[in-house]
């Protein structure tokens, strides 16, 4: 499956405004290979939800730098257990506590950071995608996010050409509300990312 960008817009413009469930299947249907990645911050439930209940065996890459929050935590096991998650754990090759014994979690002018960000969630995420091989890559990207994230759509091509599909693109905090209480679905607000420090600003994994 392959996309110029002159069809990515085509489709995006049509796609808007179309539920997600239909954006996701449409996607399955074209793809050889999909995976949903997740870290299970707030609103995460969403993707994970509408993408399970489409295709529950889809394996959900969760790339845990080992910094998240007891809540995250926890919010993770009930979410894996409720919609029976294909978890595909991913993990840094060095331990929280190696780390934190060497560098801790360097600031984000500190010269450090780009050497954190590479060990806790750039190489395992690199190592899932690699073993995976997806051609479609389901997110929970949303508009108004980053200033990255506003120049994307529901559909944008990644370096490698894979799919990455954003079904939730254009909803805001108050309509991912109303889906999670008409599926009656747990959300998670208490959530750390030591690799952003600032909520606004990118990671380098969408980059």
């Amino acid at each position: 499956m392959s996309f110029t960008e002159e069809q990515i817009k085509n489709l995006n413009a049509q796609f808007k405004g179309i539920p997600p469930e239909e954006i996701i299947s449409w996607a399955i249907q074209y793809g050889n290979k999909a995976v949903v990645t997740t870290n299970f911050r707030p609103y995460e439930v969403a993707i994970l939800h509408a993408v399970t209940d489409v295709d529950r065996s889809i394996p959900v890459i969760w790339c845990d730098t080992g910094y998240n929050t007891p809540n995250t935590y926890k919010h993770a096991e009930e979410l894996t257990n409720l919609l029976g998650l294909n978890i595909h754990l991913y993990v840094p090759k060095q331990t929280a506590a190696h780390r934190d014994s060497i560098m801790g979690i360097p600031g984000i002018e500190d010269a450090r950071h780009a050497k954190f960000t590479e060990q806790v969630k750039l190489e395992p995420f690199r190592r899932a995608m690699l073993e995976h091989k997806p051609d479609v890559w389901f997110t929970n990207l949303r508009k108004g996010q980053t200033a990255l994230r506003d120049t994307l759509d529901i559909l944008s091509l990644s370096k490698d050409g894979t799919l990455k599909v954003s079904p939730f693109y254009h909803w805001n905090d108050a309509q991912l509300d109303a889906y999670l209480n008409e599926h009656n679905l747990p959300n998670e607000h208490r959530y750390f990312d030591p690799t952003k420090v600032l909520e606004h600003r990118e990671c380098g994994l969408h980059t």
